[in-house]
């Protein structure tokens, strides 16, 4: 077969495969062509899910009479004219591609009229072939009518989904585009209903009106500058993430995204307080130079690629790290532990492990006090001496407030100013516990406690000699082993954080994750992992009858200690009952 030229209606129409796949992608294409115009208002009007027709009307710039043809012919545009512009292309679309992929496979009609234009002028084509402009009548800005999507590829059209679906392709299409822009109205109709409609407001009111007051109410505002690098939005509290992954969204420069690099900082800021079925929810809106990130990479434009990009992931991370970081300080709550997540049972994935007493020296001065004469193990629901705490109104109370008694040996319950906290000891104390071994570590002090007998414990063959070339490492995080044969291992000092959990667990929890991922991986990039299964072993365990000091002392390590609101493993450590939670309880005022 010889070679040849093919057709442009042709080439238009395997263009159209790339960039319109189906009634969503099309309409994606035509109103980032009405943002990039100025628009103020745009209206949508679909039917059949954007199968039969998509009309999209605008108030922006408009189109010359004398550019309509050159509107819909490849690779025409009035964004860029070189590759220098391409490089600092600012506006969402730019390749010149889309509209005439879209004729090429539908039935277009175009109006259109320029601010100082005398009227409208109008163009249509039909596979291809082009009419001539004719007079019309509209407003200034422009009107883009398809119809019959896919009428010419009828194997193309057999791939799309039913109505139902198209059409919740479409509706997300224009809320994404809508939470990006807000000064821009939008209005989306569906078979001839009004469907959403979206007045001019401020970003956060548009993103109440998209995504919906549960996520403002749930959400911490996130606004951070690194040089020309800025990002601002709002990310979910970790006590209200749920197992979907509906609600991410990013614009990078105004532009929804799909990044890999983005999707993975984010989860990584989110690995310590998020429980591993739970995904995070976002919206976030980053900024920076044109010139330093690349989005001439997929035909669909979702796709970016970053010039730095390690220098993009550490700023997302830390960004929103620290915010998920902040402890429980100045006397208010974090809405994230008010109410409980959906589906969540108190005690899940729970495990108890050794005892360890809390340090509480320090808070027995304080306290003292408060306590009577002598501080008494709460086993009850509530321990005597807790009839003479100050109460909140008092005092200047501490946010988490004071302890009241146990229950049922597993929740510490206390009170604030707000109402009642109810405490999971086991997974506050983990939490506690496993921060302090992070900060050692980091600071190179992870002080050991020696036996007074060193612990024999007999392991596999293949452990001992693992473990042999790297036993001055795991003196770093305060493990001191021998090797007594082939076949034992003698344990001489454990980390002093962990002195009262029992050794023998201990080191068979490492020896475990060291024959699953090595020494080097382990104390490397599963640090934290290996961190927290030694917290794991080294907490409050339940049934552990904790002193009215000690149950306070516990109180104001959780406030002073970064992410406290979870445990390890993405628990909640607290929640809050308010006191008009329980006056509805028990009908008071009624």
């Amino acid at each position: 077969m010889s070679i040849c030229v093919l057709p442009d209606v042709l080439i238009s129409q395997i263009a159209a495969g790339e960039v319109v796949e189906r009634p969503a992608a099309a309409l994606k294409e035509i109103l980032e062509n009405s943002l990039d115009a100025g628009a103020t208002d745009i209206q949508v009007d679909l039917e059949q899910g954007g199968i039969k027709r998509i009309r999209v009307a605008d108030n922006g710039s408009g189109i010359a009479r004398d550019e309509l043809a050159l509107a819909l012919t490849r690779h025409a545009t009035s964004k860029i004219a070189s590759l220098a512009d391409l490089e600092q292309v600012a506006s969402l679309g730019f390749r010149g591609e889309a509209l005439a992929s879209i004729a090429a496979i539908a039935r277009v009609q175009l109006d259109s009229r320029g601010v100082d234009a005398e009227h409208a002028w109008a163009v249509r084509v039909e596979g291809g072939r082009l009419s001539e402009p004719m007079p019309a009548a509209r407003a200034a800005g422009t009107t883009i009518d398809i119809q019959d999507l896919f009428f010419n590829t009828p194997a193309r059209r057999k791939f799309l989904k039913t109505e139902t679906t198209e059409y919740a392709h479409c509706a997300e299409t224009v809320r994404r585009l809508a939470l990006a822009n807000p000064e821009t109205a939008f209005t989306l109709s569906h078979n001839g209903r009004v469907q959403l409609r979206l007045n001019a407001d401020s970003a956060a009111a548009r993103v109440r009106q998209v995504l919906g007051e549960a996520f403002e109410r749930n959400t911490i505002a996130v606004d951070a500058v690194a040089g020309a690098l800025s990002v601002s939005g709002w990310v979910i509290r970790p006590g209200a993430a749920t197992a979907s992954r509906d609600s991410q969204h990013v614009f990078v420069n105004g532009r929804y995204v799909r990044d890999k690099l983005i999707v993975h900082a984010l989860k990584e800021a989110y690995r310590d307080v998020l429980h591993h079925q739970l995904n995070p929810a976002y919206c976030l809106f980053i900024s920076l130079p044109p010139d330093l990130v690349d989005v001439n990479v997929h035909p669909a434009k979702t796709e970016i690629r970053f010039r730095d990009s390690r220098g993009v992931h550490q700023f997302l991370f830390h960004a929103v790290e620290r915010l998920l970081s902040a402890p429980v300080t100045g006397g208010t709550i974090p809405e994230a532990a008010s109410t409980p997540a959906p589906g969540f049972r108190p005690g899940f994935a729970a495990q108890w492990q050794a005892s360890m007493p809390l340090q509480v020296n320090e808070a027995m001065a304080f306290y003292a006090p408060l306590q009577g004469p002598r501080g008494r193990a709460s086993g009850d629901l509530a321990a005597p001496a807790a009839q003479h705490l100050p109460l909140p109104e008092d005092v200047d109370a501490p946010p988490l407030g004071y302890a009241l008694g146990q229950l049922h040996g597993v929740y510490v319950l206390a009170q604030n100013a707000q109402g009642l906290v109810l405490v999971d000891m086991h997974a506050a104390h983990e939490r506690v516990v496993y921060e302090k071994l992070k900060a050692a570590l980091d600071s190179r002090a992870v002080p050991a406690q020696t036996l007074l007998i060193p612990v024999a414990l007999t392991v596999d063959a293949r452990d001992a000699a693992e473990i042999s070339p790297h036993l001055a490492s795991l003196r770093e995080i305060g493990f001191e082993l021998s090797v007594t044969s082939p076949t034992s291992v003698a344990v001489r000092s454990v980390p002093w954080l962990l002195k009262n959990a029992d050794p023998v667990e201990l080191t068979r929890a490492v020896l475990r994750e060291v024959a699953e991922f090595g020494v080097a991986r382990l104390l490397a990039e599963r640090r934290n992992e290996l961190l927290a299964t030694l917290a794991c072993h080294g907490a409050v365990r339940a049934n552990r009858h904790l002193t009215l000091p000690e149950m306070n002392a516990l109180l104001r390590e959780m406030e002073a200690t970064e992410r406290a609101g979870q445990c390890n493993h993405g628990r909640p450590t607290w929640f809050q009952v308010g006191l008009r939670e329980l006056d509805a309880m028990f009908m008071r005022g009624r």
